[in-house]
C-alpha cells in the first residue's frame, strides 16, 4: 500500500521547491519539467531543478537535476541508494537513462507521458518512444533489474479515505498551477531555440 505521509513529502517539494523553480524557468522560455532529489532516511530535500532547455537541449528537468546533483561536493552528495528521485513528469527516453545511468533504484512521477502529450500539449515523449524504441505508451519496463518506478497519481488511487480525497484535492491544485505554466510556455515557444519545442 502507498504510504500518504511520503506522497504529501513528495508534493510539498513540488509545490514548494520546484514548481518556483519552474515558474522562472518557464519565464524563460524552458518548459515545465522540473525534478528533486531526496534522502530516503529522513526525506529531506537534496535539491530541486526545473527544466533548463535554453541553455542546453539535453537539460531536461531530470537531467538538469542529476547535473546539479553531480555538481556537489562529494560530502554534500549522498549517495544514489540512500535517495528518492522525484520527477514531476514521466520521464522520456533520455531521462529513464539518465537516472538509470546516475544509480537511482527508484523514481515517482505525477505526470504521465499521456498527460505530457494530453495535458500540457508535448507530444515529444511518447513519439520518440514509438519512433526510436518502437514503444507503446507504458511500454518501457517500469520494474527491473535497475529501479522501480512509481506514478504517484496511482499510488493515491490505491489510498484508503480519507487520505485518498485530501491527496487527490493536492493533486488537482498542482495540476492547475502546472497548467497555468503550460499556457505560458505554449503562447512562448515560438520564440525559445529549443529543437523539440
Amino acid at each position: 500500500m502507498a504510504d500518504a505521509s511520503l506522497i504529501d513529502r513528495l508534493f510539498d517539494v513540488i509545490e514548494g521547491d520546484i514548481l518556483p523553480k519552474t515558474a522562472q524557468g518557464v519565464a524563460a522560455g524552458n518548459k515545465i519539467f522540473g525534478a528533486a532529489i531526496l534522502r530516503k532516511g529522513d526525506r529531506s530535500l537534496v535539491l530541486a531543478e526545473t527544466n533548463n532547455e535554453i541553455e542546453n537541449p539535453l537539460w531536461h528537468g531530470e537531467v538538469h537535476c542529476l547535473k546539479r546533483f553531480y555538481e556537489l561536493t562529494r560530502a554534500d552528495r549522498p549517495d544514489t541508494k540512500d535517495c528518492i528521485f522525484l520527477s514531476t513528469h514521466e520521464p522520456c527516453s533520455l531521462c529513464l537513462s539518465a537516472i538509470t545511468w546516475a544509480g537511482f533504484d527508484n523514481f515517482y512521477f505525477l505526470f504521465s507521458h499521456e498527460d505530457s502529450r494530453d495535458s500540457f500539449a508535448i507530444p515529444h515523449d511518447l513519439r520518440i518512444l514509438k519512433e526510436v524504441f518502437t514503444l507503446d505508451p507504458g511500454g518501457y519496463n517500469a520494474e527491473n533489474a535497475y529501479w522501480r518506478s512509481y506514478a504517484i497519481q496511482k499510488l493515491v488511487r490505491e489510498l484508503p479515505e480519507p487520505d485518498r480525497t485530501r491527496l487527490e484535492r493536492r493533486i488537482d491544485t498542482i495540476s492547475r498551477r502546472y497548467a497555468e505554466l503550460s499556457d505560458v510556455y505554449q503562447r512562448s515557444k515560438d520564440d525559445n531555440d529549443i529543437p523539440l519545442s
